[in-house]
């Protein structure tokens, strides 16, 4: 059985949830036992965080899968520090990504939420690292 405060959370943030056998479009997910399973392994405040980076930020709101999801959740358990003491910046990383550009690229690999964490924790270190302000010679986000 499923929480009953994932379909009320889910409201708040502007997510529908869309039967699991028809295709969600923008801010709908069908992800409903993951969310579930977050909600119920890493608590409501966990929770919530994990639907305001997705729901409040541009370029999360096309696909939100299991995979989007559970990357999302490993990202701000990893990087909590960022997440309380940064949460606007958090939130301007996450716009900036091109994260369904990274959710096709992952989709062609077996562990699609371990790559997608991976891709996405690269964004938030170049960001948020010691290196933060030093730009890549041979980075496509250089300024031109």
């Amino acid at each position: 059985m499923i929480d009953p405060r994932v379909f009320t959370i889910c409201q708040e943030y502007g997510i529908a949830i869309v039967d699991g056998r028809s295709y969600p479009g923008i801010r709908e997910t069908r992800a409903v036992i993951t969310l579930d399973r977050i909600l119920a392994t890493k608590g409501e405040n966990h929770f919530r965080m994990v639907l305001t980076t997705v729901a409040e930020t541009e370029n999360n709101q096309g696909y939100i899968d299991k995979n989007l999801l559970w990357a999302v959740s490993d990202l701000v358990e990893a990087f909590a520090g960022i997440v309380e003491h940064q949460p606007s910046e958090w939130l301007e990383c996450f716009d900036a990504a091109p994260v369904g550009e990274l959710q096709v690229v992952s989709k062609r690999l077996r562990h699609q939420r371990f790559a997608l964490v991976g891709m996405l924790a690269e964004r938030v270190v170049r960001r948020f690292g010691p290196n933060a302000g030093q730009g890549d010679l041979f980075d496509e986000r250089r300024a031109a």
